[in-house]
């Protein structure tokens, strides 16, 4: 991966659906350029999905998860990914061991996830913080 990749990325990450002539103009390249980078991008692995961000008024929350030292996390956070109100897990270092981002309709919803993820045998603690303001970067 180069600097025009990384530039392509840059612009996709702000907004996904941004056409590949604007992409073209803006890092100064040609448009099949750009087609077949993003391509081999995607063909790659670097991009894994391209996505939309909304706001829906919705109650958006980071629960950090802690778990059992003896406990695989690539796989609860296999299972958490599918929640329907989950828009991310990470695997972290630090105190706790998984991020959940959700996305939730308001906070029962909310609070239903977080005691969805209580009752998992792995889980051995959660921290929640309420997301008060979003900035694209």
């Amino acid at each position: 991966m180069d600097d025009l990749d990384r530039r392509i990325l840059t612009i996709l990450r702000r907004d996904s659906r941004t056409a590949y002539t604007e992409i073209a103009d803006r890092v100064g390249t040609s448009e099949g350029t750009v087609r077949n980078r993003v391509e081999r991008l995607i063909d790659e692995g670097i991009i894994e999905r391209f996505t939309v961000a909304t706001r829906t008024g919705n109650v958006k929350a980071m629960v950090e998860v802690g778990v059992a030292v003896d406990v695989d996390t690539g796989d609860i956070s296999d299972r958490m990914a599918d929640w329907t109100e989950v828009d991310f897990v990470w695997q972290v270092s630090g105190e706790e061991d998984i991020v959940v981002v959700a996305d939730t309709a308001d906070t029962g919803a909310l609070n239903g996830m977080i005691t969805r993820a209580r009752e998992l045998d792995e889980v051995v603690s959660t921290k929640t913080r309420l997301i008060l303001d979003e900035k694209l970067g």
